[in-house]
């Protein structure tokens, strides 16, 4: 059991570590200064991961925030009752606090009311302020964790978890409602950002002027 913790330890490192260089870009070719920590790895993750939930909150306007497929009455289709697209951007954001605060060791910060976020929170710039705390959370979180303390057990919703797990868990679970959120974009007929900068790295470079 314990060569099999070690081994799910290195795997997830490794998993973090050659993503955070494929998300680097040209910039991952450079030698960093010091080798990345566990933390620091994960860390990273979560930027990344920020980047793109942030950028696709914010890319739905106003006037479109509070809609769901429900009301596009798509034949064939089950929406009934699914989250609007300010109900998911709320709900990931009270379960970052929530899934990351037992790696601080403190019950999770008052007012979060995870899963579905405060009720009386309503507008779009309190509840994209709302997501961007969570993250800033997350990074102070994971700042903490080690390739030593990574199976150590903390409490979390009743049951005993590992700090890895949570790990797991929080990126995962912010992932799984990114993919919806896309489609969500996509029935408001927004491209989502992540996609415009893909569509624009393969257009095709114009040609040449003759004889350059």
């Amino acid at each position: 059991m314990k060569n099999l913790s070690s081994l799910c330890i290195a795997a997830l490192f490794s998993f973090a570590v050659s993503l955070s260089a494929q998300a680097s870009g040209s910039a991952a070719q450079a030698k960093p200064s010091t080798p990345p920590t566990f933390s620091s790895a994960i860390d990273a993750e979560i930027t990344n991961l920020e980047k793109q939930f942030v950028d696709a909150a914010e890319a739905m306007p106003e006037d479109k925030f509070n809609s769901s497929p429900e009301g596009l009455n798509l034949q064939g289709s089950e929406f009934k009752g699914v989250r609007t697209f300010a109900m998911q951007v709320k709900h990931v954001a009270a379960d970052n606090f929530a899934i990351w605060a037992p790696l601080t060791g403190k019950p999770e910060p008052a007012g979060i009311n995870a899963p579905n976020g405060p009720s009386d929170m309503k507008t779009r710039a309190e509840i994209l302020k709302f997501l961007k705390d969570s993250f800033a959370y997350s990074h102070t979180a994971v700042a903490g964790l080690t390739s030593e303390n990574a199976l150590e057990q903390v409490e979390f919703r009743g049951s005993k978890v590992t700090r890895l797990s949570l790990v797991i868990l929080a990126l995962t679970h912010a992932t799984d409602h990114y993919g919806q959120m896309v489609e969500y974009l996509r029935f408001s007929g927004i491209v989502p950002p992540a996609s415009r900068m893909n569509m624009q790295m393969q257009m095709p470079m114009p040609p040449k002027p003759a004889g350059k």
